[in-house]
């Protein structure tokens, strides 16, 4: 497999024509058409679904594709680099997190350090946890702050606080007058789950398989903020992690319910593998677990299993 052969490929999904692709290249339509006959043959997959002269991505095409675009991310950073270096430009950190957490505790954490380090460029990138460990283990950032219900594989981690996922309903499904929701309240019971082979759902059917509970799944949804619109549209329940169920239920009507036995979920930094880290990244590292913990500590406690005061109760619905 050669530089050619991506290159091929890549111009052929973006125009979907190996004419258009050819222009592209500032070559031939025969050579096009070689080259992805040849990288098919390398790979052993069927890389488009060819009708007439229009030619589109396979499912095989399309997660190869989605492959590539990540080289391609590293690549693109080089580039960034070496800009960098020639204009003796000032210090960059490059740091990731799932949308949840990007778009809120990690730029606000971006913020703080911000304010103690003016000179420093920050750089927030955002993807689905397979992608951010992938980020990680090939040096394309600096450091990530996840969720996790597993461990992270090819990445260094520091521990911060660890949570209870907790039960998510329309609020006024039967379930929600209940105290404390275990599996075998969920028989028979509509249930939107997080996406197939995702940590949380591998998790979430293994404690309900080892209740003896077969999941009732209606819908998949990748975010928290979709899982909580599906439920409360009334699609059906769900258990998902408490700083995305307490943040959705501010602009969604769902109640929330402490769900046991106990599914943790993981707060954490992440550093790339043998990695050794700077002053500047020491000092991000600490703004990151402050902003984090404080707003762990603003959930109220039937996140963690306790019952939480009447005031803080009633906000989120509290069974009558």
């Amino acid at each position: 497999m050669t530089f050619r052969h991506i290159e091929a490929f890549r111009a052929v999904v973006a125009t979907g024509s190996m004419t258009e692709a050819s222009r592209r290249l500032h070559t031939s339509q025969p050579q096009v058409s070689r080259l992805i006959a040849q990288l098919e043959a390398i790979t052993g997959l069927p890389l488009f679904d060819r009708s007439g002269s229009r030619v589109v991505p396979s499912l095989d095409g399309t997660r190869f594709h989605a492959e590539v675009e990540r080289a391609f991310v590293g690549l693109t950073s080089l580039e960034s680099a070496a800009a960098r270096i020639r204009a003796f430009g000032a210090e960059r950190l490059r740091v990731a997190a799932m949308p949840r957490l990007a778009g809120g505790l990690l730029a606000r954490a971006v913020v703080r350090f911000r304010a103690a380090h003016p000179d420093v460029i920050v750089a927030i990138h955002s993807g689905d946890d397979e992608t951010v460990n992938h980020w990680l283990a090939t040096g394309f950032c600096d450091a990530a702050l996840t969720m996790l219900y597993g461990d992270a594989p090819d990445a260094h981690r520091e521990h911060v606080e660890t949570r209870a996922c907790v039960a998510v309903l329309p609020q006024d499904h039967p379930l929600a007058a209940q105290a404390l929701l275990t599996p075998a309240d969920f028989f028979g019971v509509p249930f939107v789950a997080s996406s197939l082979g995702s940590a949380l759902r591998n998790r979430t059917e293994a404690i309900f398989a080892a209740a003896g509970i077969t999941l009732t799944i209606t819908a998949e949804a990748g975010l928290g903020a979709s899982i909580c619109t599906l439920v409360s549209a009334g699609l059906g329940v769900s258990v998902m992690n408490p700083l995305a169920a307490y943040e959705e239920a501010k602009i969604s009507p769902i109640a929330i319910r402490p769900f046991a036995p106990a599914l943790p979920v993981h707060f954490a930094l992440l550093f790339p593998p043998d990695h050794a880290r700077g002053r500047l990244m020491r000092a991000f590292g600490a703004c990151a677990r402050a902003v984090l913990l404080e707003e762990l500590a603003q959930l109220p406690d039937a996140a963690i299993g306790r019952p939480a005061p009447p005031s803080q109760a009633a906000r989120f619905s509290a069974p009558a």
